[in-house]
C-alpha cells in the first residue's frame, strides 16, 4: 500500500474532489463556520437549472468522475436537493451530501436522498458529549439530532463520513471522539484543522506544537479506523516520518520532539481502547492519505458559482456561470501558481516535504494575506528529520 496515495490520472487535468456549496442557509450558528451561514437561502444562488449545468460540467471531466459533494450551509434547506442528487446520479457521478445536525436530519429525508441516488453523507461531530458539541454548534440539541441522523443513515443504507474540527475547545476530547466514531461505525473519520476565516478566529486555534501532537495521535488512531485530514496537509509528512521511525525501531516522542499534549492524547487513546476491548491494531493504516491540496485535486464552487481553490481560501479563480469549470480548473493562473511548490516561501519553500505536503494555503492566506507564505501552524524545521534516507528507501521521498 502506498503511504501517500496518488490518483491514476494527472491532478492538473482533473480534480479528485469537487465541493459545491449549494446554499448558505442553515439553522445552526457554529463558531467556526466558513460560510457565516444564516437561516435564509440566498436568492442569487445557482438555480436548479444552473446546478444541472454545473453537474454537466463535472461530467465533462470524464471518467473516472471526481467525487462530488453537495454541502452548505445545510443542503437539506434547499428544496431541490433531492432532484440535484438524482440528476448527478443519472450521469453516474458519485454525489455525496453533507447535511447539518438539525431536525431536518431525519430518516425520511435520508431515505429520500438514498432513493434519489446518494450513497454517502458526511456529518459533523465535534465532541463526544452534547455539552461540548452543542456549545461549539451553538444550538442545543444538535448533538442528539446528529446521532439520531447517524443511526438513521445506517438504517437506510447510506455510508458515513464523520467530520470533526479540532480547536482549543475539543483538543483533550479527541480520544473520546475517536471512541464514539469507532463504536457507532463510520467509513471515515475526517479531522478538520481550523482555518481562521468566516466565523473561525485564530484565537481558537491550537498551537503548532499541538498540531504535531494531534497528527501523531491520528497516525496512532489510523491503525483502528479509516481517517483523513482536511487543511492538515502536514499529516502526510507525519505519516512518512512515523513509518520511517517504525522501520528503524525509533520512538517518535524524542525523534520528533513531541510535547506533553501528544503523551496525553496517546494515553487517552490507549485508555479507550482498553475499555472497549479493542482488537489488535492493523499493521498498516486503515486508509492512507491522498495527495491532494488546494487547486491540485481539489476545487470548491460557491452558492453563486464562484470557483475557489478551497472553501477556506477566499480567492476567486472564475465563475461557472461565465466559464466552464474544466477551463477554470486547468487554466486559472491562481490554480497554476498553487500547483508549483517551488513558489512557496519561508520554511515551506525550503522544506524537503513540500511536494508531499505543501502546507495549508488557506491558513497561510488567512494569517498573512499571502497565499504562498509558509504554513503558520507547522512546527517542523526543514532539514531537521535525521532519517530522510529511510523515507527515500521506502519509495516515498
Amino acid at each position: 500500500m502506498q503511504l501517500i496515495r496518488q490518483p491514476s490520472y494527472n491532478l492538473n487535468d482533473r480534480p479528485f474532489l469537487i465541493i459545491w456549496e449549494t446554499t448558505q442557509a442553515c439553522d445552526l450558528a457554529c463558531r467556526h463556520c466558513r460560510a457565516e451561514a444564516s437561516p435564509e437561502h440566498d436568492p442569487q444562488s445557482l438555480t436548479f437549472e444552473e446546478g444541472c449545468r454545473l453537474i454537466d460540467q463535472v461530467d465533462s471531466f470524464g471518467a473516472p468522475h471526481p467525487l462530488f459533494i453537495l454541502t452548505g450551509g445545510d443542503p437539506l434547506k434547499r428544496a431541490d436537493i433531492y432532484d440535484l442528487v438524482k440528476y448527478a446520479a443519472g450521469r453516474s457521478i458519485p454525489a455525496a451530501v453533507s447535511p447539518s445536525g438539525t431536525p431536518l436530519l431525519n430518516k425520511a429525508n435520508l431515505q429520500r436522498l438514498r432513493e434519489n441516488g446518494a450513497r454517502v453523507i458526511s456529518l459533523s461531530v465535534d465532541a463526544s458529549t452534547a455539552e461540548l458539541h452543542d456549545a461549539f454548534r451553538r444550538v442545543p440539541g444538535s448533538f442528539d439530532w446528529t446521532l439520531q441522523g447517524w443511526r438513521a443513515a445506517q438504517e437506510v443504507g447510506l455510508k458515513l463520513q464523520i467530520n470533526t474540527t479540532v480547536t482549543r475547545y475539543n483538543l483533550s476530547d479527541l480520544p473520546a471522539t475517536f471512541d464514539l466514531v469507532r463504536r457507532m461505525g463510520a467509513m471515515t473519520w475526517s479531522v478538520f484543522f481550523l482555518v481562521p476565516t468566516g466565523r473561525g478566529v485564530s484565537e481558537d486555534e491550537i498551537s503548532p506544537e499541538d498540531y504535531e501532537a494531534v497528527m501523531n495521535f491520528l497516525y496512532d488512531a489510523s491503525r483502528y479506523i479509516g481517517l483523513k485530514t482536511t487543511e492538515g496537509h502536514h499529516y502526510k509528512r507525519v505519516v512518512l516520518q512515523r513509518t520511517a521511525l517504525e522501520s528503524l525501531g525509533v520512538a517518535p516522542e524524542e525523534a520528533m520532539q513531541l510535547n506533553s499534549t501528544y503523551r496525553r492524547l496517546k494515553e487517552g487513546l490507549q485508555a479507550v481502547l482498553r475499555a472497549g476491548g479493542s482488537p489488535e491494531p492493523s499493521s498498516r493504516m486503515k486508509r492512507s492519505p491522498m495527495h491532494v491540496n488546494s487547486a491540485q485535486g481539489f476545487v470548491f464552487i460557491s452558492l453563486r458559482g464562484d470557483v475557489f481553490p478551497s472553501g477556506y481560501l477566499p480567492l476567486v479563480a472564475g465563475n461557472v456561470r461565465e466559464t466552464p469549470l474544466p477551463e477554470i480548473y486547468r487554466q486559472s493562473p491562481l490554480f497554476q501558481s498553487l500547483r508549483d511548490r517551488d513558489q512557496l516561501k519561508g520554511r515551506c519553500g525550503r522544506c524537503e516535504f513540500r511536494w508531499t505536503c505543501g502546507g495549508s494555503r488557506s491558513r497561510a492566506y488567512a494569517m498573512t494575506g499571502d497565499v504562498l507564505a509558509e504554513e503558520p501552524f507547522c512546527a517542523y524545521q526543514p532539514g531537521s528529520f535525521p532519517y530522510m534516507s529511510t523515507i527515500e528507501q521506502l519509495g516515498e521521498g
